[in-house]
C-alpha cells in the first residue's frame, strides 16, 4: 500500500499546519481541477484554497488510484472526493447524459448527511449543468426516486438500505457506466449496521476487489475507483478496505504515527488466479488508537452530582448564550426521549430568582432559538430542523448522534455531550461539529463522579480535557437576598442549584411535561446499562442511585414502576448469565 507524502510548510509558502487550515499560497487550479470547478470552490463554497487533506487527496484521487482517507472531522473531505468526481465528468467526451445513468455513487450513513453531500454537489455543478446530482435515502417517496433513477442520475448519493432497495427493485436503475463507488463516514455506516448491504451492494454492482465484472457493457472505457473516508480506523473499516480496494494509497495520517497505529502487509495467498499481492490496514492496536482531534479545539469536562445534573446544564447554557450574542451550541442526548423532555422542557421553562420586593415578573429561563433533531421524527421535521439551523446565528440544537457524523453546521461554537456517548470513538464524531476548516471550538463533556475514570479512557487515545470552571459560573448568577457563601459541601447544595432545581420540580409537575420526563428517565437507564466493551465497567448501572436520576430529569419521585422494572431485568440477565455459564460447564464435562 502506497502513502500519499505530506507537502512541507516550506513548499506550501509557509501555510501549512493543521488539517483544517487553507493554505494561502496554494490553489485548487495547481492540484489540477478544472478552473470552472476552482472557481466554484471559492464563490459558492467559500474555500480560499484547498485544506491539507484537500491537498493530499485530490491529486491521487484525479490520478485514478483507489483511496483510504484517515482524516479529522471537519477537514473537507467531502470536497476532496466531489471535485476531482466533477472534474472528471466535465472533460467526458462524449459529454455525459442523463440517459447514460449513474457514474459516481456516495454512500453515507444519515439523511442528514446525505442531504448535505447533494447541496454541496448542487453548489459544484453550477456551471456543469448536463451533470445531474441525486440522492435516494429513507423516509423519502420510493416512486418519485424511481421516476428520478429512470430519468438518470450522473452522481447519485444514497443511504445504503435504499440504494440497496433500488439496486434489487427499479429495473430502469441504470449504472452500466459506474466508475466510482464512494463511502464516506464508512465506519458509522458499519456502526450502523449496514455491513451485509454494503457487501450485498458490491456483489451487485460487480465492485468487490478481484471480483467479477457487473457483466454490462459500458461506451466509456475506465477503470472502476474505489474511495473510502473513516475518521476513525477499526477492524470493521479494515474489512471493507480488504473487500473493496485495490491496492489503495492510505491518506491523513501523520507519519510518525502511521506505524505505531496501522501496518501495512500482505493478506497472504488468494482464491483469485491473479498473482498481485492483496493489501491490508491492519489494526495493531485499535484499543490505543489516537483519536484525530483539531488543535484549536478546547476540551473541558464537568463533574456533576448525578441530582444536580439539569440544574447545572441550564445555568452553562444560561451562562454561553449571555457571554456571546451569536452563539450556535449543539446539545447531545443518549436517547430520542431525553430530546423530547429537554426540547420542551428548554422551550418553556420560566424562573425568576430574586423573590424579594420589586422583582421581576417570569421570564423564559433561556431565551435562544431552540430546535431538536432525532430518528423517531419524521423525515419532513428533520430536513426542515436541519436547513433552519444552519442559518441561524444564534440557536440550541438537542440532538441523538444523528447529528454526530459528517454534518456540517456553519459557526457551531460548542458542543455539550450531556450524555456521555456509547462508544469512546463516537466523542470524535460528537465535538467534530465544531471548531471545522480552522475556526476555533469549544467542547463540554458532562461526567458524573462515579464516571470519572472515563477521562482515563480517553487519555489512551491522547484526549485530554481540562475542568470547566463551575463554581465561577454558579456564583455569578445572583439570588435575592443571599450572598454565595462558600458554605456548601457539594455542588447539588449550591444556593443558585437549590433553588433552580426547586423551580424545575414544580415545572415538571404538569401532567404533560411529567410524562416526557418519566419516558426520558426509563429510557436513559435503559440506554445506561448499554455500554459495551471498556465503557461498561466505567458506567456500572448498578451504582446508579435511582432517586438521584429522577432528580436529573426534575421528578420529585423515582417512578415506581420504572426502578422496579429496571432491578427485575438486572435479575434476569444475572440468571441468564448464570445458565449460560451452567450449560458450558456442562458441555466441557461431556467432551472430557
Amino acid at each position: 500500500m502506497v502513502a500519499a507524502k505530506k507537502k512541507s510548510a516550506k513548499a506550501e509558502g509557509g501555510g501549512g499546519g493543521e488539517d483544517g487550515e487553507i493554505f494561502s499560497a496554494s490553489s485548487f487550479s495547481s492540484l489540477g481541477l478544472h478552473s470552472n470547478l476552482c472557481d466554484q470552490l471559492q464563490e459558492r463554497l467559500g474555500f480560499k484554497g484547498p485544506t491539507l487533506v484537500q491537498a493530499q487527496a485530490i491529486p491521487v484521487i484525479l490520478s485514478g488510484r483507489h483511496v483510504l482517507v484517515n482524516a479529522a472531522t471537519g477537514t473537507g473531505k467531502t470536497v476532496a472526493y466531489l471535485a476531482p468526481v466533477v472534474h472528471h465528468l466535465s472533460l467526458q467526451d462524449p459529454r455525459v447524459q442523463r440517459s447514460d445513468g449513474t457514474f459516481a455513487l456516495v454512500l453515507v450513513p444519515t439523511r442528514e448527511l446525505c442531504l448535505q453531500v447533494y447541496e454541496i454537489l448542487q453548489k459544484l455543478l453550477h456551471r456543469f449543468h448536463w451533470i445531474v446530482p441525486g440522492y435516494v435515502m429513507g423516509g423519502e417517496k420510493r416512486e418519485k426516486e424511481k421516476a428520478r433513477l429512470r430519468k438518470g442520475i450522473s452522481i447519485l448519493v444514497a443511504t445504503p438500505g435504499r440504494l440497496l432497495d433500488h439496486l434489487q427493485h427499479t429495473a430502469s436503475f441504470t449504472h452500466t457506466n459506474l466508475r466510482w463507488i464512494i463511502f464516506d463516514e464508512a465506519d458509522r455506516i458499519l456502526e450502523l449496521g449496514f455491513g451485509k448491504e454494503i457487501e450485498e451492494i458490491l456483489d451487485l454492482l460487480g465492485s468487490r476487489k478481484h471480483g467479477k465484472d457487473s457483466g454490462a457493457s459500458s461506451k466509456f472505457e475506465f477503470e472502476r475507483q474505489n474511495l473510502l473516508l473513516s475518521a476513525t480506523l477499526n477492524e470493521k473499516v479494515n474489512h471493507l478496505a480488504k473487500m473493496s480496494l485495490e491496492k489503495p494509497v492510505l491518506i491523513g495520517m501523520p507519519d510518525k504515527k502511521r506505524q505505531s497505529i496501522t501496518k501495512f502487509e500482505p493478506l497472504g495467498s488468494s482464491d483469485s488466479d491473479t498473482e498481485e499481492p492483496q493489501y491490508s490496514v491492519k489494526d495493531t492496536g485499535s484499543n490505543n488508537e489516537d483519536y484525530r482531534l483539531p488543535s484549536q479545539l478546547t476540551q473541558r469536562y464537568v463533574k456533576v452530582p448525578c441530582n444536580a445534573r439539569l440544574a447545572v446544564l441550564l445555568s452553562i447554557l444560561k451562562h454561553l448564550f449571555e457571554r456571546e450574542t451569536s452563539e450556535k451550541i449543539v446539545l447531545f442526548f443518549s436517547t430520542c426521549d431525553a430530546v423530547d423532555f429537554h426540547y420542551s422542557l428548554i422551550s418553556e421553562f420560566q424562573f425568576k430568582p430574586n423573590s424579594g420586593p420589586g422583582s421581576e415578573i417570569k421570564q423564559k429561563f433561556l431565551g435562544c432559538k431552540t430546535f431538536r433533531l432525532h430518528g423517531n421524527m419524521e423525515q419532513v421535521d428533520r430536513r426542515t430542523t436541519f436547513e433552519t439551523f444552519k442559518t441561524e446565528k444564534s440557536a440550541l440544537l438537542l440532538s441523538t448522534d444523528v447529528s454526530a457524523r459528517g454534518l456540517d453546521f456553519p459557526k457551531v461554537r460548542c458542543i455539550i455531550q450531556y450524555d456521555s456517548p456509547g462508544e469512546a470513538t463516537e466523542y470524535v464524531h460528537r465535538v467534530g461539529r465544531t471548531a471545522r476548516l480552522g475556526e476555533r471550538g469549544d467542547s463540554i463533556l458532562f461526567l458524573q463522579p462515579i464516571e470519572i475514570d472515563y477521562l482515563k479512557e480517553l487519555e489512551k487515545h491522547s484526549v485530554s480535557l481540562v475542568e470547566y470552571p463551575l463554581l465561577k459560573v454558579l456564583d455569578s448568577f445572583p439570588l435575592y437576598g443571599q450572598q454565595h457563601v462558600r458554605k456548601f459541601v457539594s455542588i447539588d447544595a449550591h444556593p443558585w442549584v437549590l433553588a433552580l432545581q426547586k423551580a424545575l420540580e414544580a415545572f415538571t409537575d404538569q401532567p404533560n411535561i411529567k410524562t416526557l420526563a418519566k419516558n426520558a428517565f426509563c429510557s436513559w437507564v435503559r440506554a445506561y446499562t448499554a455500554h459495551r466493551g471498556e465503557l461498561k465497567r466505567i458506567f456500572v448501572a448498578k451504582k446508579l442511585h435511582l432517586g438521584h436520576v429522577a432528580k436529573s430529569f426534575a421528578l420529585k419521585e423515582q417512578p415506581s414502576l420504572v426502578g422496579g422494572s429496571f432491578h427485575k431485568q438486572a435479575q434476569k440477565r444475572k440468571r441468564e448469565e448464570r445458565q449460560k455459564g451452567g450449560m458450558k460447564k456442562r458441555k466441557f464435562t461431556r467432551k472430557t
